[in-house]
């Protein structure tokens, strides 16, 4: 029985002993193998020269970052990879992301310039044929001057800031005027040309133009209508620059070394353990990604507010009415030249006479004869008539831009040009899609590290079920009690764009008059958006309607957060009835009776019907 007894106890034994040497053969094996997948993945992300993974985990004593109990398959000059690498892949996917966003505002710049250039090269040769077919003996040293004027509203509408069109409608009419004086008012003075050294006497009319008034209020309505026509126009291209800048400011922007740290706890520490494929956990992607993207999500609401104003303003250039067309408003500039012409006409001899008291009599030079020159010696009153019927009325051009849609344009180097209500239509529904692009930009880097159909995650130390750590809000203030890691500063490239962004945009609702004007105008505003009801987006001039949805009073929201973004519609869906905004009215010739007769015939209805009526 004892021998019994000792045989089971060394059978005992033999079993114990074989299976710890097949525990070691096993651990041998695993060292012997372990850090394969590290390598593999360190080579094939391309973090760093391969050489530096290990062949077997160590003791991990260099570690500062991944350091964790047990062996490890990292060493302090992996992490210093990992670090380099880690801030490259987030920067690259940043740019990835916003690379649409950045073609987006390029692509409709360039479609925006090139559309705007061609609606001024069109009206430039309009008005230079009033010349050719009204004022022949104008119509040579004329063109030069009409090129000028509208290079200088090219400019202008390109969001030039040292533009200016009171500067250009002056220097235009002050270079007319001695043209005008000699070959319109007085043209047995002789017939000067611009190819030749100004006289002083054609100084001094230049001089004198704004003091004499030759052309009367035709100058200022000309600089009066261009400017509200051209007002969005010209914000627009000046707000996508901007964007385009602050686009590339967001590309620039450095990460900082905490948020280099955190960004390899989150991503490479798990590799370390020979984990390489576990995804880390929502909650930790999210924290670290916001406490390193603070600087851009705090443009979330500057920018938002652009994004607003960006539609509000491809809404107006789409559903502008005929008062506020820019088409139209540069199609008209050959009536204004016209009008100031004929009035020019009209007051010949009161404005010859106070020419010879300011700058002196001229004497009578050669002439030179043209084919026109017996129409020199025509009455002012023949000539006038005959001037009117050469130029288009306001209310035939409007008749003439509806039946065609819209101005001919030249083709693009894109292929087929689009007109301006079109090509404002489809910006308006695209940068929509980008309100709230930086405030969610976070969330969407996350994306592609969150856990996909994993009962587990990576929550930076160890592999977990679910994250227990506080998610913090992306403000600057929920920041401070973020669990990942410490946010002192926002980059100063992205400080310096949020202030630019906010500054700007803030100066251009002035320029256009759209500012708040106080907390009780904005509910006003929203009270009667309410009842107006409706929306301009899908109605337009080439669709027979009408629609106005600019030049109000409404204030531009400052930003929301992402969870409100759905409660705010863009201004533009509301137009502001015209009673609250009306923009000035452009007095034309001879319509004097037009705005009596209404009101006189009015009263007369009125009186016949209250006067008692006596039988016969």
């Amino acid at each position: 029985m004892f021998r019994a007894g000792s045989q089971n106890a060394d059978l005992c034994w033999l079993i114990l002993l074989g299976f710890s040497c097949l525990q070691e053969a096993s651990g041998r094996a695993a060292d012997a193998g372990g850090c394969h997948e590290v390598k593999t993945a360190y080579m094939m992300r391309q973090i760093g020269p391969v050489e530096l993974v290990p062949d077997r985990p160590g003791t991990g004593e260099s570690l500062r970052l991944c350091s964790h109990p047990g062996p490890t398959c990292c060493t302090g000059k992996m992490e210093d990879s990992y670090m380099t690498a880690v801030r490259t892949e987030t920067q690259q996917k940043m740019r990835s992301y916003s690379f649409e966003l950045k073609y987006l505002i390029a692509g409709h710049t360039k479609a925006y310039q090139e559309t705007f250039d061609s609606l001024v090269s069109f009206t430039s040769d309009l008005t230079s044929t009033l010349f050719d077919s009204a004022y022949s003996t104008l119509a040579s040293d004329s063109r030069p001057l009409v090129l000028q004027l509208f290079s200088d509203v090219k400019r202008h509408l390109s969001g030039d800031p040292h533009s200016s069109l009171d500067t250009a409608v002056r220097r235009f009419y002050d270079d007319l005027f001695p043209l005008v004086y000699r070959r319109v008012l007085n043209p047995g003075l002789g017939h000067t040309s611009r190819s030749f050294p100004s006289t002083n006497h054609d100084d001094c009319l230049r001089m004198t133009r704004q003091d004499l008034s030759p052309f009367g209020p035709h100058p200022w309505l000309l600089t009066s209508s261009l400017s509200r026509a051209l007002r969005p126009g010209r914000t627009l291209s000046q707000l996508l620059r901007l964007a385009g800048e602050v686009v590339n400011a967001t590309e620039k922007a450095t990460l900082s070394r905490e948020c280099g740290r955190a960004l390899v706890r989150m991503q490479y520490c798990s590799h370390c353990k020979g984990l390489t494929l576990i995804r880390p956990c929502t909650g930790l992607c999210i924290n670290i990604m916001r406490g390193c993207l603070l600087g851009v999500s705090e443009l979330g609401a500057p920018w938002s507010s652009m994004v607003v104003l960006l539609q509000r303003l491809s809404g107006t250039l789409a559903t502008s009415s005929n008062q506020n067309s820019l088409e139209l408003a540069l199609l008209a500039v050959r009536n204004h030249v016209n009008d100031a012409i004929l009035h020019a006409q009209l007051h010949g001899p009161r404005i010859t006479t106070l020419v010879e008291k300011v700058c002196g009599s001229q004497v009578p030079g050669p002439m030179i004869s043209t084919e026109h020159s017996s129409h020199w010696h025509t009455t002012t009153r023949e000539t006038s008539s005959f001037k009117r019927s050469q130029v288009t009325s306001p209310s035939s051009l409007q008749q003439s831009l509806q039946s065609r849609k819209s101005l001919p344009l030249k083709s693009s180097g894109g292929g087929k040009s689009r007109s301006l209500k079109k090509l404002s239509r489809e910006f308006e529904g695209s940068i929509q899609r980008y309100q709230w692009f930086f405030s969610e930009l976070p969330e969407m880097l996350c994306e592609s590290e969150m856990e996909v159909e994993q009962h587990t995650c990576w929550s930076g130390q160890d592999v977990v079920e679910s994250y227990a750590g506080h998610v913090a809000g992306s403000s600057l203030k929920a920041q401070k009690e973020n669990p990942e890691m410490s946010v002192r500063n926002t980059d100063a490239v992205l400080k310096g764009a949020k202030k630019k962004l906010e500054q700007r945009t803030q100066e251009l609702l002035v320029e256009l008059g759209w500012a708040s004007k106080g907390r009780e105008r904005e509910d006003r505003g929203g009270s009667m958006e309410k009842k107006e009801g409706g929306s301009g987006e899908d109605c337009d001039d080439e669709d027979g309607c009408e629609t106005s949805g600019q030049e109000s009073g409404d204030e531009i929201s400052s930003g929301h957060s992402p969870e409100t973004k759905d409660l705010a519609a863009p201004h533009h869906l509301h137009p502001v009835p015209p009673h609250l905004h009306s923009p000035p009215q452009v007095v034309v010739r001879d319509s004097a009776h037009l705005l009596t007769s209404g009101p006189l015939t009015s009263v007369i209805l009125l009186l016949l019907l209250l006067c008692p009526w006596a039988p016969r």
